[in-house]
């Protein structure tokens, strides 16, 4: 499930042959991103707080990836792994008991 923490900076890293998607609250994150042995480290930072979702959709659109297939591949993933749940579809049921509910009361 989608989480709705929110994040300042965001980019992607390189560790073990992988190229993933990084979040942060502050661009410090690079300092530890190095330390532990990641590579390819590129974070930029967002134009406002967002979520996971709204991350993936915001690289997408400025065109984050710029032909590097890892990277494309990364963004696809976290859209994948972060997409809001579409509502519940009301079934034809429900419909009529609320509808019945509400002459009731009238």
């Amino acid at each position: 499930m989608a989480t709705q923490k929110t994040f300042a900076v965001a980019g992607v890293s390189t560790f073990k042959d992988g190229t993933k998607i990084r979040f942060a609250n502050d661009a410090a994150r690079v300092k530890i991103l190095i330390k532990n042995g990641h590579t390819a480290i590129e974070l930029i930072d967002l134009p406002r707080e967002m979520t996971k979702a709204e991350i993936a959709e915001h690289l997408t659109a400025i065109n984050f990836a710029n032909g590097r297939p890892a990277v494309e591949a990364a963004i696809a993933d976290l859209a994948k792994k972060n997409r809001v749940k579409a509502v519940p579809k009301v079934s034809k049921a429900t419909k009529t008991t609320a509808a019945s509910a509400e002459a009731v009361a009238q």
